[in-house]
């Protein structure tokens, strides 16, 4: 993906490493500004990407800055302005939400984090452009959820040295957090769902840590998923710099890692959930870009006819419902969105407002749906995001469809009465 800009670079010094870098790439045309005029720079151009080339500047300054971000992150028509800042060791960028890198990081490794900021950039100005699109012929697009994407994110923590307590503590408070004690643990859980981001902590030997660098490093789905590493030799991770673009290394402890890793967590939920979006669009809304499951409406008129289909062709039709105790919002749609990666593409499914989920299983019998249903409950519960010292189960009922149903009496055997639609 080409850096095609505008680029703003705010220093008080020349940065020549930067502008040279940025332009090797084909990035034009490139802003040069210093911090006392960088916030005027952002009213008269909207730039690509932002980065600051230099640590920090005086408060006022940083603070002018932020006030203008601020003002244009909230005119709805802007795609994301992504900001990449370079810092001194551990230290956290002058800006909370930018991204940090070192300031002695090779260029390139600056190059590699702009253009996987770019891809999410791009999907956010599609989303915007389709929307408006859908809006001027008089359709009612989904809504793009305003809400932190923090708020749905989920980090895998791989670790099992003295750090993992003080990590899981420092993760948890922000994130949706799943734990893996083991290299093997941590391989099922990203074969199972979406996560965005990995951190690693102590209690591996550099051989493992370089192993699992590498399976992500050769894998495309993880090119743009932030990883960040907990101290360790800087020479175990430099191999993989290039292959990660969002691969960091910290060595002031849980809390500061953290601080750093959370602007790429939030950047890449967002993205997920611009994918999302677009295949709700796509789908001209019928799917859920909160679950990537069907919307309610478009679920039950699915089903109408699926049991219609069943009925004229004699074939079976299984339907199986999911509920899990001390369920909330967060966590029913957490299972949604694992529930949606397992689904056979044959079947359809939809999460309902009491937070549980409809599955239905087409030209399936009882006996099959069951092995189906137990498949899913076993990843789900392994998998899904729970409350801090309490285990959920998924409660599973299952029907399937006889020669006098009704769609009606069809759900009324899974939940003892028909939900209201």
């Amino acid at each position: 993906m080409a850096l095609q800009g505008p680029f703003v670079v705010v220093a008080d010094s020349p940065a020549v490493d930067v502008v040279a870098a940025l332009r090797a790439e084909g990035a034009f045309p490139i802003i040069e500004v210093g911090w006392a005029d960088a916030a005027a720079a952002l009213a008269s151009v909207e730039p690509e990407a932002i980065v600051l080339a230099e640590p920090g500047s005086e408060p006022s300054r940083v603070a002018a800055l932020a006030k203008a971000l601020a003002a244009a992150g909230k005119k709805t028509e802007r795609a994301f302005t992504p900001i990449v800042a370079r810092t001194r060791d551990d230290s956290a960028p002058v800006l909370p939400d930018a991204l940090a890198i070192a300031i002695n990081a090779p260029v390139e490794r600056l190059n590699r984090r702009l253009t996987s900021l770019l891809r999410i950039r791009a999907l956010h100005a599609t989303v915007l452009r389709r929307t408006t699109t859908l809006s001027s012929r008089g359709e009612l697009p989904p809504e793009l959820p305003s809400r932190d994407p923090l708020d749905d994110a989920t980090v895998l923590l791989i670790g099992r040295g003295r750090s993992y307590p003080a990590l899981s503590v420092a993760l948890g408070e922000r994130v949706g957090l799943i734990g893996a004690l083991s290299v093997e643990s941590a391989a099922r859980t990203l074969n199972a769902r979406d996560i965005d981001g990995i951190v690693i902590g102590d209690g591996f030997g550099p051989r493992i840590v370089e192993a699992l660098l590498t399976v992500l490093a050769d894998d495309v789905r993880f090119r743009d998923l932030p990883v960040a590493v907990l101290g360790g030799h800087p020479a175990t991770i430099e191999p993989f710099c290039l292959g990660l673009a969002n691969l960091e290394r910290t060595a002031e402890g849980p809390e500061r890692l953290v601080e750093r890793f959370m602007p790429f967590v939030r950047v890449h939920a967002f993205g997920q959930r611009l994918r999302r979006m677009l295949k709700s669009l796509d789908a001209h809304g019928m799917v859920d870009p909160d679950t990537g499951l069907l919307a309610n409406e478009a679920f039950w008129r699915d089903l109408n006819r699926a049991v219609d289909d069943a009925e004229q062709r004699g074939i079976g039709l299984s339907i199986a419902r999911f509920s899990f105790a001390h369920s909330n919002r967060r966590i029913s749609v957490d299972a949604a969105r694992v529930l949606s990666r397992l689904m056979r593409q044959v079947d359809f499914a939809c999460r309902e407002a009491d937070n549980s989920i409809f599955a239905v299983f087409t030209e399936t019998d009882l006996r099959e749906a069951h092995v189906i249903a137990r498949r899913i409950a076993s990843v789900l519960k392994n998998t899904m995001l729970v409350p801090e010292k309490k285990h959920i189960d998924a409660a599973v009922t299952l029907a399937t469809l006889k020669a006098t149903d009704s769609v009606d009496s069809l759900i009324a055997r899974v939940v003892g009465e028909a939900p209201k639609r």
